[in-house]
């Protein structure tokens, strides 16, 4: 069973937004951090964003100010609102939990837990 599944994704225009909800299946992560990575053919996965089970955020430098992410732990569900896409967002976008958060950069390496991925594609 894939603990946590992702939906949400499509083909968009540059400037457009999309909203990503990552939905827990099977057990409950509301004291383990959530978030988001994404990767692209070819590169390493790309750290996005995390919010911690108390609901502190962090973001990647090319998507602060851009995206938005926010969990609702009764739910079991975490949510990135992507706002302004541009053509350089086109990736999978994977979910995970768990892990721990730091200090550096990226601040967070994912967890033991991730979904499948869904693809976000803007065209230019």
């Amino acid at each position: 069973q894939v603990p946590l599944v992702e939906s949400g994704g499509g083909l968009v225009q540059s400037g457009d937004s999309l909203r990503l909800s990552c939905a827990a299946s099977g057990r409950t992560f509301s004291r383990s951090n959530m978030g988001w990575f994404r990767q692209t053919p070819g590169k390493e996965r790309e750290f996005v964003a995390v919010m911690s089970w108390v609901g502190n955020a962090y973001y990647a430098d090319s998507v602060q100010g851009r995206f938005s992410i926010s969990r609702d732990n009764d739910k079991g569900t975490v949510v990135l609102q992507m706002n302004n896409l541009k053509p350089e967002d086109t990736a999978i976008y994977f979910c995970a939990a768990g892990g721990m958060i730091g200090t550096g950069m990226p601040p967070w390496r994912g967890g033991d837990y991730w979904g499948l991925g869904i693809q976000v594609t803007v065209s230019a």
